[in-house]
């Protein structure tokens, strides 16, 4: 069935991707996606059911041979061209981002940049998976190892990059020669949909890219993972649901990759520059409106500049504008839902509660949309709830500390992995705690990591395998042995 379009800004598709063409989905429900700064409807977008679910996989089965006999220099360029379109349509894709996702033109337009780069890098990288070859030590044969494509690729996206977090798994996995099955989230479906839409423009075939949103993650899920081509998952999102999904692909013993929750440790020595360990603390805690995973959760200033440390980031939260992300000068935008106001404004309450003072912020903002105003709280403990939870909103709460060693414990207090961040001028001491910080990724005197060419995960129960980089692509591939004599 062709899909029909609805409320969708300019001409985003609002139907399901399956093989090449838009279709309604089976049941005929629709999905309202709201925007969280006005509360109102963007868009209804087709509501996936199992049985979608089980015909995306179906097209990806058939599509994915030819996709991995395409020769390697073929899916390069048309990679590189799906790069070349995402620049193209920056704007248009980074002002959909703000409507239905939340956070500032500014960096939604930044997410693009980053999102379009992994094309690029991939494009590189596909041409060049290794293969090798050698003598077997007894001399009885040849030793051939090469790196096929796993298949069909399950892949489930977060609503707080509805851009990145596709083509972080999507130009890897392409470029691998595997065909993939999207569930983007419910609350952030249309860039997704317009995403893989350009991409078909820019050449990828009929059915390697298919997208099926829906409200019902559970069914949905079943259906797919039990699919007989599915060989794979590939998931971003929180911890919790990272342990069930992880758990129902270990039925049918899937390869997994999984970037999960964090609970960031930023810590200021007090040899550190103040006023760049401000700038940075606001670029690791204020990007994309403080909703992401990379975000400082935890500030550990050392007792000596912790007063000064807390009167510059205190004004530095204090500039920062809130409001529609659409609207000039707005340094953070709308939660993503009521439901995340609530959760942020329970641990600012619980951290009062257990002692924390507030300095800046501390309520909900009253009015339409889903606003909490930056916050700064100081005094607090290690051991407050606030500080054992990923926050993900402008909150920042500051913990004093005298004990070099007692900090790092406390820093690695956590189930969690994924990044720290450590400001000081001795870069011995830097390195040295860096290595001590139990996190796949460390921001050293620099507030942001991410780059498609690092290798981004974490430790832990922040994840498993690594995105990025040149291990990146092989996370879509097997690895097989040949035994050959001649």
């Amino acid at each position: 069935m062709t899909q029909t379009q609805t409320t969708a800004p300019g001409h985003v598709p609002t139907g399901l991707f399956i093989g090449g063409a838009w279709r309604e989905g089976t049941g005929g429900g629709r999905i309202d996606v709201l925007n969280p700064a006005t509360d109102e409807v963007v868009a209804e977008v087709a509501d996936g059911t199992p049985d979608d679910a089980i015909a995306a996989c179906d097209a990806a089965e058939a599509a994915q041979p030819g996709w991995a006999a395409t020769p390697p220099r073929e899916r390069a360029e048309i990679l590189r061209a799906c790069w070349e379109t995402m620049i193209d349509h920056t704007d248009e894709l980074a002002e959909l981002i703000v409507r239905e996702q939340g956070k500032p033109l500014a960096d939604a337009r930044g997410e693009i940049a980053y999102s379009a780069e992994f094309f690029r890098w991939n494009s590189e990288e596909t041409v060049r998976i290794r293969g090798e070859i050698g003598r077997a030590p007894s001399g009885n044969n040849q030793i051939i190892v090469h790196h096929p494509p796993v298949g069909v690729v399950l892949m489930i996206t977060p609503w707080n990059f509805p851009a990145a977090m596709i083509t972080r798994k999507l130009a890897p996995a392409l470029g691998a020669g595997n065909a993939v099955v999207i569930k983007p989230p419910k609350e952030t479906p249309l860039t997704a949909l317009r995403v893989v839409e350009l991409m078909a423009e820019a050449g990828v075939p009929d059915g390697v890219i298919n997208v099926v949103p829906t409200s019902t993650s559970g069914d949905w899920f079943d259906a797919a993972v039990d699919h007989r081509a599915v060989r794979m998952l590939s998931f971003t999102g929180s911890t919790e649901v990272g342990r069930v999904l992880l758990r129902r692909a270990s039925d049918r013993v899937l390869k997994t990759v999984m970037e999960l929750g964090g609970n960031a440790p930023f810590v200021v020595f007090d040899d550190a520059d103040i006023d760049a360990a401000v700038e940075g603390a606001m670029v690791a805690k204020m990007r994309h409106s403080a909703e992401t995973c990379t975000a400082a959760n935890r500030f550990y200033v050392e007792a000596g500049v912790v007063d000064e440390f807390a009167e510059k980031f205190t004004a530095a939260m204090a500039a920062v504008k809130v409001g529609n992300g659409l609207d000039e000068g707005v340094g953070c935008g709308p939660m993503i839902n009521k439901g995340a106001v609530e959760d942020i404004d329970g641990l600012v309450r619980g951290a009062v509660t257990e002692g924390a003072s507030v300095l800046l912020g501390g309520e909900p903002l009253p009015g339409a949309g889903c606003f909490y105003p930056t916050t700064v709280l100081r005094d607090v403990s290690h051991d407050s709830s606030i500080a054992r939870a990923e926050i993900f909103g402008p909150v920042a709460p500051i913990i004093s500390f005298t004990d070099h060693d007692e900090m790092i414990r406390q820093a690695n207090d956590t189930e969690m992995g994924l990044i720290g961040y450590v400001y000081t001028r001795d870069l011995a001491k830097g390195l040295r705690t860096s290595e001590r910080i139990q996190a796949g990724m460390i921001g050293l005197n620099r507030g942001a990591v991410s780059d498609p060419a690092a290798p981004f995960g974490g430790m832990k129960q922040s994840g498993l395998g690594r995105e990025g980089s040149t291990d990146g692509i092989y996370e879509f591939c097997e690895t097989q042995y040949i035994a050959a004599s001649w």
